[in-house]
């Protein structure tokens, strides 16, 4: 029992003794005077009344924290006691009154005007139509917690969630189901939580991108046999000379040095909203939505590896080959039902794989392939020219590209000045003219020495006469 109700029911039986004595004097001091009364004050009867409201008022307090301290179906039992008693008294005089004799008997019929049996029905009427008002508000606010309790049990089981505490009513027994539903929320946030970051953790194995292209929000959604077919852009990234690198370091710098090399790289592509589909030893596959972020990404990551070049000196230097292809790919979920894994099929990667193979071939750092150039935005601009063919399925063959500008800006303008002549020196070789396209290399080398595509091209060149002359 809390101190301040001991002090309540102290007061309240202070005041009782003595307005119990003074309460005939509160009666005596009532006067009747035919249809009407007065009252007649005096010190004894006033401080009876006074002691009567003080008493009065203690005793609704200590009531109202008596039903608090129950159960809701025996607060609302004690609840309607005093207002079902009163109703019961009051028709019961209703009933009486044309019958019983005195002055009180005589003034109540004269206020109430109750003068026949219809007068009396009346009376009944408004009276119960009164009780039952009070009935109703009693049980709407004792039973108001109820309805807190319903809105909270529906938000927890929606999962909407989200106080700290919750302030469903005053009894005992609200309490208790109060630090129940905390309990819930708190065991549902923490599940929460658990399920955001376990999602989060699983994002690094399967990229939140390839869910959204898989139509899916979780990975608690994919199922094996999951498919969509999309157009996308595939990147494909592999560090030049990796086996060299590899062979000077011992197995634990190795994995630094890879790790120390994708570490750098994923972030780009994700900062140009592609994501990693799978990491094969050194080298990267990328998927991209918009293939004009493709070619950005792939410029600023040959940047990067040039910029961590010269600030780095406990690892080896690299370069990097980077291959560009658009087309359909199949997005879907492998494997068999105890080991599921996300991957990307379509002929689309197989050529991008086999792109780097003239990469460093060609001794070029980003190429395309026509399919790619064909999906830019019309107004889009960067250098770029032609250097070759490639043959695809069935003996078809598609044009490749170099991107020009993941060379410095002085190289990349004699490349841009050239690009003519080399151009047309690839369609001379690719035409069997060896020796106007040997010529068109040469004036090539005269400005830029180190274009390493003109020189492969120029020993193609010198090659394939001297196997004509022979």
């Amino acid at each position: 029992m809390k101190t301040s109700t001991k002090i309540f029911i102290v007061l309240f039986i202070l005041t009782l003794i003595p307005s119990i004595v003074l309460f005939n004097w509160i009666i005596e001091g009532i006067n009747f005077s035919g249809t009407s009364f007065y009252y007649v004050f005096n010190a004894y009867n006033i401080s009876g009344i006074i002691l009567f409201f003080f008493n009065t008022l203690l005793g609704m307090v200590l009531y109202v924290r008596f039903l608090r301290s129950l159960k809701i179906s025996r607060a609302i039992f004690f609840a309607t006691v005093p207002p079902t008693l009163n109703y019961a008294i009051l028709l019961f005089l209703i009933a009486s009154a044309l019958t019983l004799d005195g002055e009180i008997a005589l003034f109540f019929r004269n206020i109430l005007k109750i003068n026949s049996l219809y007068n009396a029905l009346l009376w009944a009427i408004l009276i119960t139509l009164v009780y039952l008002i009070i009935i109703f508000l009693t049980f709407a606010i004792i039973c108001k917690p109820v309805q807190k309790m319903e809105k909270i049990a529906y938000r927890l089981s929606d999962g909407r969630v989200r106080e700290e505490n919750f302030n469903i009513g005053k009894s005992k027994q609200f309490k208790n189901i109060e630090a129940s539903l905390e309990k819930i929320n708190y065991n549902y946030k923490e599940k929460d939580n658990v399920a955001k970051q376990t999602d989060l953790e699983a994002q690094k194995f399967i990229p939140k991108q390839f869910l959204k292209f898989l139509g899916k929000n979780s990975i608690s959604e994919l199922e094996l046999g999951n498919q969509v077919q999309k157009r996308a852009t595939t990147l494909f990234c592999d560090i030049v000379s990796s086996t060299k690198v590899s062979s000077s370091l011992s197995l634990e710098e190795n994995f630094n040095f890879i790790n120390s090399y994708l570490s750098l790289v994923s972030p780009i592509i994700r900062k140009y909203d592609g994501f990693v589909d799978k990491y094969m030893g050194d080298s990267i596959l990328a998927v991209f939505s918009r293939t004009e972020k493709a070619l950005e990404c792939a410029t600023n990551i040959c940047r990067a590896v040039e910029i961590k070049n010269k600030n780095q000196n406990d690892l080896p230097h690299v370069d990097v080959r980077i291959s560009i292809n658009t087309g359909e790919l199949i997005f879907g979920i492998i494997g068999e039902e105890e080991r599921k894994s996300p991957t990307i099929i379509s002929d689309v990667v197989n050529l991008a794989s086999k792109m780097q193979e003239i990469n460093v071939l060609m001794g070029t750092r980003v190429i395309f392939s026509k399919e790619t150039l064909n999906e830019l935005p019309t107004k889009y601009q960067f250098a770029y020219r032609y250097i070759g063919l490639i043959t695809i399925n069935g003996g078809e063959r598609t044009s490749l590209f170099e991107n020009l500008e993941v060379y410095p800006r002085r190289k990349k303008e004699r490349l841009m000045h050239l690009k003519h002549t080399f151009e047309e020196g690839v369609r001379n070789y690719n035409e069997g003219k060896f020796e106007r396209a040997r010529l068109d290399f040469k004036d090539v080398l005269k400005y830029v020495s180190d274009d390493k595509a003109s020189y492969v091209y120029f020993n193609k060149a010198c090659d394939k006469m001297e196997d004509n002359i022979s």
